[in-house]
């Protein structure tokens, strides 16, 4: 059988330590070789073990003084120490033969609760999804949603949307999903963000789109009209001539970028055309069939 070094295993030099001193090396080294750092590493995964085992027997005063008469033995008066190594465990166990040959049933209880310990499974997390406004997006918002949890109860949950967030993004709820197994942690919550379609704003990336209506004289002859944006209205100047579908861009007046910036706003021109004149309309409008040469349907 392989004596196992358990002041090494914490990375001390000697068993003349105190229980602090103690639990401030186990702190280092599960730190280090916790499987969550050391993902797919068996050798990781087994040297956690170790240094859990180590722990158990010297934060115990009973343990750690059978143990200590053994350690004066085996390494305490010699003046070479023996190397560490590790000694065999059953594929389900999470105590060594060393471990379970020295202290056998006085540490029953502590190998339980370790066993349990390392079979602790994290709960499931849970998503889902609430649809916003493209003002309630730009703005940001606390709010309130209640979700049916897995227990078929209504529970309210408050969030808060931030300002500039984008479409599918998610807001995060720690400890809102399913519950964890044998004392593991409860899973997340995830609320996927999606802004619904708009009457007046498209946004694509950081960049909004609106139209611009005009009537047939202001696009003929140019003007300068109040637009309205997210968030407050300019002025925008209308060159003579302008035809509908033409675009004009306004720089950040857009969806707000993240980084204290704002994407453009552009702004499609659609040209009106009134459903009912007036008698006074109506002859203006003759008088102009009358008098202009323009013809659109030729080249």
């Amino acid at each position: 059988m392989i004596f196992k070094d358990y002041y090494k295993i914490l990375g001390l030099e000697t068993n003349k330590v105190k229980v602090e001193d103690i639990k401030q090396a186990y702190r280092e080294q599960a730190k280090k070789y916790h499987p969550d750092v050391n993902i797919g590493n068996v050798v990781a995964e087994e040297r956690f073990k170790d240094i859990n085992e180590a722990y158990q027997v010297l934060s115990s005063g009973v343990s750690r003084r059978r143990y200590d008469r053994m350690w004066n033995t085996h390494i305490g008066n010699k003046i070479k120490k023996q190397q560490y190594e590790e000694s065999k465990r059953d594929a389900d166990s999470v105590f060594s033969d060393f471990f379970k040959m020295f202290f056998g049933n006085v540490t029953e209880e502590v190998q339980v609760s370790k066993k349990a310990k390392e079979k602790q499974i994290k709960g499931e997390n849970i998503e889902t999804a609430i649809t916003i406004s493209i003002f309630e997006a730009f703005y940001g918002m606390n709010k309130k949603i209640s979700l049916r949890t897995v227990d078929g109860q209504m529970k309210t949950f408050n969030i808060k949307v931030p300002a500039g967030i984008r479409e599918g993004e998610k807001i995060r709820l720690i400890g809102q999903g399913k519950a964890g197994q044998n004392g593991g942690k409860n899973g997340d919550l995830f609320i996927k963000i999606e802004i619904e379609k708009d009457s007046k704003f498209e946004l694509k990336g950081y960049d909004l789109y609106t139209s611009l209506y005009l009537t047939p004289w202001e696009a003929a002859l140019g003007t300068r009209v109040n637009l309205e944006t997210i968030d407050d209205n300019v002025s925008v100047y209308v060159p003579a001539g302008i035809e509908s579908g033409e675009k004009l861009r306004i720089p950040g007046k857009g969806y707000k970028d993240g980084k204290g910036g704002r994407g453009d706003l552009t702004a499609t021109v659609r040209i009106m055309v009134p459903k009912q004149l007036s008698k006074e309309e109506k002859q203006l409008y003759e008088k102009m069939k009358e008098i202009s040469k323009f013809n659109p349907r030729s080249k």
